[in-house]
């Protein structure tokens, strides 16, 4: 796996691994629990689960034979942090443009 395949950006660029994510933010599930919530069979679903642990969007624990899922906080930071580094970036631009087009109104 490349390290472009291990960050978490790529790893949300699948509407799939998006909806696991947005699943486990409210919440811990197993991995049954995933794949029951999918029309896709039980390996494509821990394919998935395989990235965003390698992306550490998310973390597995065990308990006795089951395996769940988690959000991992320091994924998730990060792409919390990438969207403050675009706001900060773009917010200053739009509030400038908008200033200057109201400025242009009669």
């Amino acid at each position: 796996m490349t390290a472009l395949q291990a960050s978490p950006l790529f790893a949300l660029a699948d509407p799939t691994r998006q909806r696991i994510v947005e699943m486990l933010a409210t919440g811990a599930l197993s991995s049954g629990e995933i794949a029951g919530r999918f029309k896709l069979s039980a390996p494509a679903i821990s394919q998935h689960l395989k990235t965003l642990k390698e992306a550490r969007l998310v973390s597995v624990r065990a308990d006795k034979q089951k395996r769940i899922y988690t959000l991992d906080p320091d994924g998730v930071a990060e792409i919390s942090d990438w969207v403050e580094r675009i706001q900060a970036f773009w917010n200053p631009r739009l509030d400038a443009l908008e200033a200057a087009l109201k400025k242009d109104i009669p």
